[in-house]
């Protein structure tokens, strides 16, 4: 289904590298003129110069999603916006809850939740505005079971399942629906890396012998599909794993 022309324009955050970046290029491709944000402004802008190279539309925009003055002004830039992906985010360490860094739980909170507040609450009358509007949340199976060592990412993807489902209920009868996306595990190439402070050996560990884990086009894929729908159909969650993860603590491996 081909977006219409006031529904156009696809905000996606986080949008310099894996999920995000693959997400814009996917949107383009289906009609979308997409508006890249991250921090990283070089890589934002090459992706948009890649998407227009091949026949899409796309803008980069500096933007770190936790700072709520910098956001509101980014909002002042549209009259309407079709979709907004909130895929900013991301895990810190892997200690257990008796010696976790306070500063990484806050950090980690501050951009999967208040980042996703912050653009949500934004962008959100401009969605309205549009007559037909899609809020996706990118949150993760680990905002649906917790595992050990995780607790404070967990937790914070925790608060992003429940901001999708809340604003879901507030927001009923308005035009516009609201889909959450939880992925399993994805190997992309920064998501471990950052997690372990740059242990390129911690974080390859995690996809050790699994054959197939997710890739950032699959979450793409999932979440460009969910968007095109009609506009009467919202998908309200969809849990997205590789077929070897049968659950956050259930992975096989060929080791």
């Amino acid at each position: 289904m081909a977006p219409a022309a006031t529904s156009r324009i696809a905000v996606v955050t986080g949008a310099s590298g894996g999920i995000g970046a693959a997400t814009a290029r996917q949107l383009a491709a289906a009609g979308y003129r997409v508006v890249l944000t991250a921090r990283r402004k070089e890589l934002i802008e090459a992706i948009a110069e890649e998407i227009t190279a091949s026949g899409g539309a796309a803008t980069a925009y500096q933007l770190d999603v936790t700072d709520r003055d910098a956001v509101d002004e980014f909002a002042t830039a549209f009259a309407t916006i079709g979709v907004l992906v909130n895929n900013a985010g991301g895990a810190l360490g892997a200690d257990p809850v008796a010696t976790g860094d306070p500063a990484d739980w806050r950090a980690m909170y501050e951009t999967n939740v208040i980042g996703t507040l912050n653009l949500t609450q934004a962008l959100l009358p401009k969605l309205e505005a549009s007559g037909d509007g899609t809020v996706v949340v990118i949150s993760s199976t680990a905002g649906h079971g917790t595992y050990e060592g995780g607790g404070g990412y967990v937790a914070a993807k925790h608060g992003a399942h429940v901001l999708a489902e809340t604003l879901r209920l507030e927001i009923v009868g308005r035009p516009v629906r609201v889909v959450e996306i939880a992925p399993g595990m994805v190997k992309t190439d920064g998501f471990a890396l950052t997690r372990f402070g740059g242990d390129a050996q911690k974080a390859a560990k995690v996809y050790e012998g699994v054959a197939e884990p997710l890739t950032a086009d699959d979450v793409a894929d999932t979440v460009t599909w969910a968007v095109t729908r009609p506009s009467h159909v919202n998908v309200d969650l969809l849990v997205l794993r590789p077929r070897a993860q049968a659950s956050n603590t259930k992975v096989h491996r060929d080791v």
